[in-house]
């Protein structure tokens, strides 16, 4: 599937709930199913600057696509972290620096999440985006 494509999938996933309670249950639920980081990946290297909860990113290229594993004591953020996981792994660099992540705001989350949880939103997207950009240039 393309970035949109999985894009789109989630745009359709928030469309089925109501409102916000049940949008923030399935966020927490979709952290829930983040597979476990390891250990050997939770360094202060991999922690996303401008989060307010701490956010571990760890990226590897295999194949030419890079692949994303993250994870966040914060169960509302690993939420987060897990919905750019999806979206973002398993594309080639130029893909993900290139990437237009407009599911952010179709779902609302943009308005709907606190100022310092937005701002950690951004973060983890821009930290995504440099990998893309470094691996990009290491081709």
């Amino acid at each position: 599937m393309t970035i949109n494509e999985i894009q789109d999938e989630i745009i359709e996933e928030f469309e089925l709930f109501d409102d916000w309670e049940g949008k923030y249950e399935y966020i927490i639920d979709l952290g829930k199913k983040l597979p476990k980081l390891s250990d050997e990946f939770k360094t202060e290297d991999n922690i996303i600057k401008g989060c307010q909860s701490i956010v571990w990113l760890h990226a590897y290229k295999q194949d030419g696509k890079i692949h994303f594993e993250a994870d966040s004591e914060a169960i509302i953020v690993k939420g987060l972290v897990s919905m750019l996981v999806k979206v973002m792994t398993n594309h080639t660099p130029e893909e993900i620096a290139n990437a237009d992540l407009y599911f952010i705001e179709k779902v609302g989350l943009a308005s709907h999440l606190a100022q310092t949880r937005s701002n950690g939103l951004a973060s983890m997207v821009k930290q995504m985006k440099a990998y893309g950009i470094a691996y990009q240039a290491n081709d």
